[in-house]
């Protein structure tokens, strides 16, 4: 079997034993090299040529910021996952990483969630092989063939009352290239599920809040859900939507994962189907499994619209690709294009909704 070789770069000899030590125990990933810190880790790249690099945050000499920015200069396709603790700190160096071009993240193990062995093999592992896969290493993705679709489901034609959105690996990038186009007046509220712990989705929220006019927030149990304000599923938590005393508001939840995840975005998406019905519009963007299919399913059958990101766009072609090749999707777009599809489905004149002072629904 031809496996998934990796680099590791920390600067702590007990995390890169660790970590060497779990991939010893796996198939179909191994050990490239490994390195203390950013500047040894690039003098052994052009020779060791891994298929992936595990990149510390924080690290003497050369920091992970560094050694990120000296890896796309030369070399812009390798995949890289960044490797922080759960810590303020942590998480804004790793956003910050996210928008220079790292490809994904993973948190470092902790003691109270049980063995680092394990915790590598939820979160770490799988990354790796997805974005070993997303370069065309030669392992086979488990994809649902497409299915005839329902053509006795009705189709309605008012526009969308809320725009959900699921997204995981490279989804905040595509997040940010989205509402950068989005104005401030936006006619429907926006509810999002990233795969993100706690304090990475609150840290997200503030980064999207200042690249858009819109209003961007984590989402708070209770809240009144507004147009024209973005809200993100805060980490550990379920998102879902109900109608309680004339209003729609969100509802947090820590039940039980759905698609080993919590947010889940079926978990949004189905409560959209029931509260919105056929007026609501999905946006599937890139990210790895299959979260979101059985909830656009529902959201189908509801009568609703889904937009997905296509492959050639997409960091890791798992939530959208299952979905497109369920044969669920109303348009598979490039990323450049969903802003367009959002406003051209919301049926809002792009030049009204941006300028100062107008409102889209007045």
């Amino acid at each position: 079997m031809l496996k998934r070789r990796v680099m590791i770069i920390d600067d702590s000899v007990v995390a890169r034993r660790a970590i060497s030590n779990a991939i010893m125990a796996t198939d179909d990933i191994e050990v490239a090299a490994s390195a203390a810190n950013g500047r040894i880790g690039l003098a052994k790249l052009e020779r060791v040529k891994p298929d992936v690099v595990l990149l510390d945050v924080e690290m003497p000499e050369m920091d992970g910021l560094e050694t990120l920015a000296a890896i796309r200069a030369e070399y812009p396709h390798l995949p890289v996952i960044m490797f922080s603790a759960l810590t303020g700190r942590g998480a804004q160096i790793t956003l910050e990483a996210l928008a220079l071009g790292a490809n994904d993240y993973a948190t470092k193990p902790t003691s109270a969630k049980g063995s680092m062995e394990d915790q590598l093999n939820v979160e770490l592992f799988p990354k790796i092989r997805a974005l070993c896969r997303a370069k065309g290493a030669p392992f086979s993705i488990d994809i649902e063939p497409a299915v005839a679709r329902n053509k006795s489901v009705p189709r309605r034609n008012e526009p969308p009352e809320a725009l959900v959105i699921g997204s995981s690996t490279g989804g905040p990038n595509a997040l940010a290239e989205i509402v950068a186009g989005l104005p401030r007046l936006f006619p429907v509220p926006v509810l999002v599920v990233q795969h993100m712990p706690a304090i990475f989705t609150r840290l997200l929220a503030e980064r999207l809040d200042r690249l858009t006019e819109m209003s961007v927030t984590e989402a708070r149990n209770g809240d009144t859900i507004q147009r024209g304000t973005m809200y993100i599923a805060p980490g550990d938590y379920h998102l879902a939507v109900v109608r309680r005393d004339g209003h729609v508001v969100a509802a947090l939840n820590q039940g039980p994962q759905e698609n080993s995840c919590r947010p889940a975005v079926d978990v949004l998406f189905r409560s959209a189907a029931e509260v919105y019905g056929a007026r609501t519009l999905a946006v599937v963007l890139t990210g790895m499994g299959r979260d979101g299919l059985e909830g656009c399913r529902r959201l189908y059958d509801a009568g609703g619209q889904i937009i997905c990101q296509d492959e050639a766009s997409s960091v890791v072609w798992g939530m959208p690709g299952y979905v497109a090749r369920a044969n669920l999707a109303d348009d598979v777009v490039a990323l450049s294009g969903i802003g367009d599809q959002i406003i051209k489905r919301l049926r809002v004149d792009p030049s009204v909704v941006r300028r100062a002072g107008a409102s889209p629904w007045s």
